[in-house]
This record gives structure tokens, C-alpha cells and sequence, in this order.
């Protein structure tokens, strides 16, 4: 664990510690295999009487369904909270807003632009705050990606695996690096000039992994058990949507790609896709493809998280 992490709060990877990572990811296994303690009702859920607030400045359909599931599952409540209806759309400071909602709930989950909301949210908040995207860090989605290959590759393949990350160095990539820093697997990430990663969180991960930056895709795949992508345009990117498809084209993960890969080699894509863009329909809906248990597996990692949170 990072020497600034925060066990109550959980801005970033970086929060967690080895341990309590492959604790959670354990957790979240037995959640996805066992789902019967989610509706036979006999006993209170494990956050009865809980609220956690669920905020969000970005649209979302994953983030915002797994979540409302997930507190609900476990027997506690989740709060939507739009920036539109709120006073935080108004201006109200980040800190205020901190103050008050940890009079009212238990939980903040905030899906935002910057990372520095969610920082300052940790800060001034006296209840635990949740990452649910930031233009910085992917957290959740990342839990939901290690959980998938857990479950397909199995557990001992987290730390000895090799991944391949294809694309733009944004929030998810980031959330790559923390998470091979975390557990030591080997990150090749494929990157255009001018879209590299932050240097400071490459530097953070190699210091504890073997971690490979480079401008061809086919190096960052050959023999990786794992193959992953993202949307050339993310939101409030869209004005530069031609530049970046013309930046991109050459790293499209496509069949003749993923021959290169290891044979038992797995897709994954956090979602939404645009299918012939960043990924061919052919790989996207091709039998090495685990994009929707990935998805599925938002709801499952995000319960072990809010047990961990809540513990």
C-alpha cells in the first residue's frame, strides 16, 4: 500500500495492498458463484440500514446499474445523485458537499472528470469514497478485469501473467499500471506517439513490474495471456474523434492480432465497443472474447469492495 493510501476510501488501486486486493478479488469469486444469500431474504443483507450516495457527473450504464444492484443485494441502499439535481452542479465546493453527504450516508461513490474531485471528496469526507471513474483512474473496471481472468485463467495466473494493453495511455491504462505495480505481472502497453501514459505512473509500476511501452502492437501481444482495449474516444473527447481514429488504426485489435497472443489468450474491453473501430466484431464476439462476464463481474468485485470498505 502506497505510504498516502487511505484504508477507508478507495480513490485509486493504489488504496489497496496486495493482499487485500487478492482478498477481494477471492471474495468476489465466491460472490459470482454462489448467488443464492441474494434473494432468499432470510437473514439482513451485511449493509442493512446502510446508504451509500452514488454520484455521478458522467453517464453511465455499468457503473451505475452494478452499483444500485450490488448495495441492494446487500442489503443496504444506493442514492443516484445527478450532478444536474444537486448543488455540486451549481458550484457548492467539493469539500462542503463531502461535509454534508457524510451526515446523511454512509458511502460516496462519485463517477467524475477529474481526479482531483475524488481527492478532495477523501479529504473532507468522514464515510468512504469509491472511484467510479475519473479521467485518471479506472479503478472498479480494473477489479472487474482481474476478477475475469481469476475466474478463466485462474488465480495463480494474476501474478505470473503477461498483459497487453493496446490504445490510448488514459484512465484504464493508468489503472493497468497500478494494478501490475500491485500484483507484479508483466504490462506491455501499445500506445501511438503523443498518447503515452502518465510517466510518473509508469515509473511507479516499473519500480515493481516489468513494464514494456511501445509503438507496436505486435510486440505487446506475441505470448500475452491477456489482450485489452478501449474506445479511441472517451467522453469529452469527441472533438478529437478523427485525429485519434487516424492515431489508432494500427493498433486495432483484430484476428490476425490475436493469432499472435497465447493460444489460451482472453479479449477484454471495459465497454461500451464500437465494433470496427478498436475491435472487430470478430474478436469482440469471438470465442476468446470474456467481455460480458467482464461486465457482469462489475457487480461481483464491486460487492467484495463495499465488504472490504465496510468491514
Amino acid at each position: 500500500m502506497n505510504a498516502d493510501a487511505d484504508p477507508r476510501h478507495f480513490r485509486s488501486l493504489n488504496d489497496l495492498s496486495r493482499d487485500q486486493l487478492l482478498a477481494i478479488l477471492a471474495r468476489g469469486e465466491e460472490m459470482a458463484a454462489d448467488r443464492a444469500h441474494e434473494t432468499d431474504g432470510a437473514e439482513p443483507g451485511p449493509l442493512a440500514g446502510r446508504t451509500v450516495a452514488l454520484i455521478f457527473e458522467k453517464s453511465s450504464t455499468r457503473t451505475r446499474v452494478s452499483f444500485e444492484v450490488g448495495i441492494h443485494q446487500l442489503g443496504g441502499m444506493g442514492l443516484f445523485l445527478s450532478s444536474r439535481d444537486t448543488q455540486m452542479g451549481r458550484g457548492e465546493p467539493v469539500a462542503d458537499t463531502a461535509r454534508v453527504l457524510s451526515g446523511y450516508v454512509d458511502g460516496i461513490m462519485i463517477r467524475t472528470f477529474g481526479q482531483e474531485t475524488v481527492e478532495e471528496l477523501a479529504r473532507h469526507a468522514t464515510v468512504p469514497v469509491i472511484n467510479g471513474l475519473t479521467d485518471r483512474f479506472h479503478p472498479c473496471q480494473l477489479l472487474a478485469d482481474l476478477l475475469t481472468i481469476r475466474q478463466i485463467l485462474g488465480a495463480e495466473r494474476l501474478e505470473t501473467m503477461t498483459v497487453a494493453w493496446l490504445g490510448d495511455g488514459n484512465n484504464m491504462a493508468h489503472s493497468w499500471l497500478n494494478a501490475a505495480a500491485l500484483l507484479g505481472f508483466e504490462l506491455r502497453l501499445a500506445v501511438p506517439e503523443g498518447y503515452d501514459p502518465d510517466p510518473e505512473i509508469v515509473a511507479e509500476a516499473e519500480a515493481c513490474a516489468s513494464v514494456v511501452l511501445t509503438r507496436d502492437p505486435e510486440e505487446a501481444v506475441r505470448g500475452a495471456h491477456v489482450v485489452s482495449t478501449d474506445v479511441w474516444a472517451s467522453m469529452g473527447q469527441e472533438e478529437e474523434a478523427e485525429a485519434r481514429k487516424a492515431a489508432f488504426q494500427p493498433f486495432q485489435v483484430n484476428a490476425r492480432l490475436m493469432e499472435l497472443a497465447d493460444p489460451e489468450a482472453v479479449f477484454l474491453h471495459c465497454l461500451p465497443a464500437h465494433r470496427g473501430e478498436e475491435v472487430t466484431a470478430e474478436v469482440i464476439d469471438g470465442p476468446r472474447s470474456a467481455v460480458f462476464q467482464e461486465a457482469e463481474n462489475r457487480l461481483h468485485a464491486q460487492k467484495a469492495l463495499l465488504l472490504h470498505l465496510f468491514r
